[in-house]
């Protein structure tokens, strides 16, 4: 009979922790599935409390609305810096390893080839600088962890780009979309299972990239989505950035480089064209 390994998950009700809760239990794991609700991972305490007994912690808890936390920042440090150290601090305390979910918009968006795991972090949004500070906090507190940046997530959990695509796309009959942002779509089974595989490898602490292979832009993602819909990808026009300005500035290019996966023998997930087409039945129809 196998070791059972005990994982609590932050976060999970989001759209990632829903789907690594569910892998996790379907192979046997044992599961405590925490939300904001049950813990508030400010709190150092109750934060502990929750830590203990448990192998790993995977902290899918973050504040994601990016242009709220332009003028709300202070309450988005409150989760994504100050309640990423104390899970980090709790897991050390406790021996277990930590696992903790970052973001592209650590970078500044300007690049021209993949961000490498180690390239510095120059955030633009205050979004941005509050993961790269829950970043910092992480490495700080706890010397056994895996930070693994994603970035243009979607899955069957929550709300997302193609959901939203292809409800405006059979309401509207045509819409715009930016061409000038270049990205990965992630889906959320994917890199839930990503968090599984290094998990499992035993990996060295480090910064891992958890994003699809390859890239593209909204535009192009966005046609994708509206024919996986049974619409005509035609409908889909270009535009520019400028046409839908908002309060946090968004990266231009968001590509994240995976040699750190294969160095230590992890496969990055595959390109994104093939997870969509793959994801799309239960991404469309949740």
């Amino acid at each position: 009979m196998g070791v059972v390994v005990r994982w609590l998950v932050t976060g999970a009700r989001g759209m990632l922790g829903q789907d690594l809760v569910a892998r996790l239990l379907a192979r046997g794991d044992e599961v405590t599935p925490s939300d904001r609700d049950e813990l508030d991972i400010t709190d150092p305490r109750a934060t502990s409390d929750a830590v203990a007994g448990h192998d790993f912690v995977a902290n899918c808890a973050a504040w994601t609305a990016v242009d709220d936390a332009e003028t709300r920042e202070p309450a988005a440090f409150g989760v994504n810096a100050i309640g990423a150290a104390s899970v980090a601090r709790a897991a050390a305390r406790h021996g277990a390893r930590v696992v903790h979910v970052s973001t592209d918009y650590v970078f500044d968006g300007t690049a021209t080839s993949p961000y490498r795991e180690d390239g510095p972090l120059s955030p633009r949004s205050a979004y941005g600088r509050t993961k790269a500070a829950g970043e910092w906090a992480v490495r700080a507190e706890a010397a056994d962890h895996l930070i693994v940046r994603t970035a243009w997530l979607y899955g069957a959990g929550g709300s997302c780009f193609p959901k939203t695509i292809a409800r405006v796309a059979a309401e509207r009959g045509a819409l715009d979309v930016v061409d000038d942002q270049v990205g990965q779509p992630t889906w959320t089974g994917d890199l839930a299972d990503l968090i599984l595989r290094l998990a499992d490898a035993k990996v060295p602490s480090g910064v891992y990239h958890g994003t699809s292979s390859g890239e593209t832009s909204w535009f192009g993602f966005a046609r994708a989505i509206v024919a996986a819909a049974g619409l005509d990808p035609e409908i889909v026009r270009p535009t520019t950035s400028g046409a839908f300005l908002r309060p946090a500035p968004r990266p231009s290019y968001s590509v994240l480089g995976h040699d750190g996966l294969r160095v230590v023998g992890v496969a990055p997930i595959a390109a994104w064209e093939e997870r969509w087409k793959l994801a799309a039945g239960a991404v469309l129809g949740g």
